[in-house]
């Protein structure tokens, strides 16, 4: 095993690469259900409103009839009477394959068509051709990117963009394709939570043991880290990437459609119009009982039926909300008490407790973060706008503009290894290893003169290689024939500043090598990238006894 720096081959960005010469670099947090972009002035973070004035833009698009491209609140606005052509809550597609879990469930509950591309990945259906969800990205990272060059007054070229911390490197890979499809140069991917703890840490100007807990609309994270003397330093993370206000909102949609169901027989979730008044309804209802103990949600004619009621009117309190919703917070306690237990923290070295995500703001959510860690989340935070900040902040420290951090060590969120026989997984770099990082481990070969070794990188939490995640797999040919055994093979993972994980093998006894910048079976290859840039469709206006494990 070797140091912990970044080979040269690694492709990542210095922060003393050059002085900010090239216009405005900013920061966005592309989100599952809202999007934010922001800069820094004067050495002060600042959210750029939107073209229309606005600090957060809605993470929907739409295709009209008439050809027209419609992005954030204008394209939300028409959802209802479009709603087979208006796509939200591409995040959580980014990334996957169409047959997971998460993408069916998806399937189920939105009124826009999901299909299966050639290798397997999901894409949406919008007319008579199929778009990939880094295609969808990609249009509201361009419209965050006019909006920046409206407001700024300046050309915008680079960017750094914010991730959930538990997103694996497929949907690392996919947000960094989404934005050199939108004509950004992608500076840095950049965790959210970590990226809050920027503007915490800054703001407050105190070193202190920070617990970030991060509820957005589709994924949850809870990340502890320590700020000291400008050196932020994260030590754990835990999340769950399909946790989030959407679920939320499903909630409240299933208890309308159950009900309705049993008054009159009629299935709403089959009516793509009505499930999307659902939908707006149960979200706004959520946002409400927010500040108030009850809403009203009313909508007419919802059903069809020549003996049944078409409409619903039904109030929700907020104790019934709470009610409905409680083991989904409840699914966040355990990540916190492993996030802790990995940090090596107790409850009690926790000084402040730091908000991020617009679920955050139910006072279930935040009732049970006060009980678990016996105070008050810091008050003086917006959770819709912290992470854009920070990233903000981090992409003017990548052009050596802000001194006041003088460090960021992020971790990686998920363990990563290679495929060994009969099936295991040997861990190469564990979950929450400061990044960036170089973790070699031995090898050695299963049969007698065995020339090749196929080396299968992993990532995920199971000693079984096919409950976890396929990232990339590459053969190492030319091993000098040798009793099964006897071979070195030194496979080395390195892992750069953004999460991107390169692979090597090399056959000590021989010196041949074998290297890989792992890609994959999901996702768009270069070419298709390059294809879609050329096609300009972004909107103007979006062991063995060597103690070696064999490798097969």
């Amino acid at each position: 095993m070797t140091g912990c720096s970044v080979p040269p081959w690694s492709g990542s960005a210095s922060p003393e690469r050059r002085a900010s010469n090239m216009g405005q670099v900013i920061g966005i947090d592309l989100g599952t259900t809202n999007s934010c972009v922001a800069a820094v002035n004067q050495q002060e973070a600042m959210v750029v409103p939107n073209l229309e004035g606005l600090p957060t833009t809605p993470s929907i698009v739409s295709f009209t009839s008439t050809g027209e491209l419609l992005i954030g609140h204008v394209a939300q606005r028409q959802a209802l009477t479009n709603p087979e052509n208006t796509i939200y809550a591409i995040k959580r597609l980014m990334g996957r394959k169409f047959n997971s879990t998460e993408v069916l469930e998806v399937a189920g509950r939105v009124p826009y068509h999901l299909v299966s591309a050639p290798n397997g990945d999901v894409k949406i259906q919008v007319d008579n051709r199929s778009i990939s969800p880094q295609e969808i990205s990609a249009l509201i990272l361009g419209y965050l990117k006019k909006c920046a060059e409206t407001y700024l007054a300046e050309k915008v070229e680079e960017a750094v963009i914010t991730v959930p911390a538990h997103f694996d490197d497929a949907q690392r890979q996919a947000t960094a394709d989404a934005a050199q499809i939108s004509g950004l140069k992608l500076l840095r991917v950049i965790n959210e939570p970590t990226a809050a703890s920027l503007v915490f840490g800054l703001s407050s100007r105190k070193n202190a043991n920070v617990a970030v807990y991060d509820l957005g609309g589709g994924t949850f994270d809870i990340t502890v880290l320590e700020i000291h003397n400008g050196v932020f330093h994260v030590l754990s993370t835990q999340g769950d990437t399909y946790l989030g206000g959407e679920d939320f909102d499903n909630r409240i949609v299933d208890w309308l459609a159950d009900d309705f169901k049993s008054s009159t027989s009629i299935d709403l979730r089959q009516d793509k119009l009505a499930l999307q008044r659902m939908k707006e309804s149960a979200e706004r209802a959520k946002r409400e009982l927010s500040f108030t103990l009850a809403a009203e949600i009313n909508l007419p004619f919802i059903g069809s039926g020549q003996e049944h009621q078409r409409h619903i009117r039904k109030e929700i309190t907020r104790k019934f909300l709470e009610d409905l919703t409680k083991d989904l917070v409840a699914r966040t306690i355990p990540l916190m008490e492993q996030a802790l237990q990995d940090s090596k923290f107790g409850i009690q070295d926790i000084d402040e407790v730091v908000l991020v995500g617009g679920q955050t703001r139910m006072p279930l959510v935040r009732r049970r973060i006060r009980e678990f860690f016996g105070k008050n989340p810091a008050e003086h935070i917006n959770p819709d706008e912290i992470v854009a900040m920070g990233a903000a902040v981090q992409a003017r420290r990548l052009t050596g503009a802000m001194k006041d951090i003088l460090l960021l060590l992020d971790v990686t969120p998920l363990s990563l290894g290679i495929e060994t026989e009969n099936g295991g997984f040997e861990v190469i770099t564990p979950k929450n290893t400061t990044i960036p990082a170089i973790r070699t481990r031995a090898f050695t070969t299963v049969k007698d003169n065995q020339n090749r070794v196929r080396v299968h990188v992993l990532q995920g939490e199971s000693s079984r290689s096919l409950q976890n995640r396929s990232l990339a797999v590459f053969d190492l040919v030319g091993i000098q024939p040798a009793p099964a055994g006897e071979p070195q093979i030194d496979v080395t993972f390195a892992i750069d500043a953004d999460g991107i994980v390169r692979v090597s093998a090399r056959d000590v006894a021989s010196g041949r090598e074998q290297r890989i910048e792992t890609k994959t079976s999901s996702g768009l290859s270069r070419e298709e990238v390059e294809g879609i840039i050329r096609q300009d469709r972004q909107p103007v206006r979006d062991v063995d006894h060597h103690g070696k494990k064999r490798l097969l």
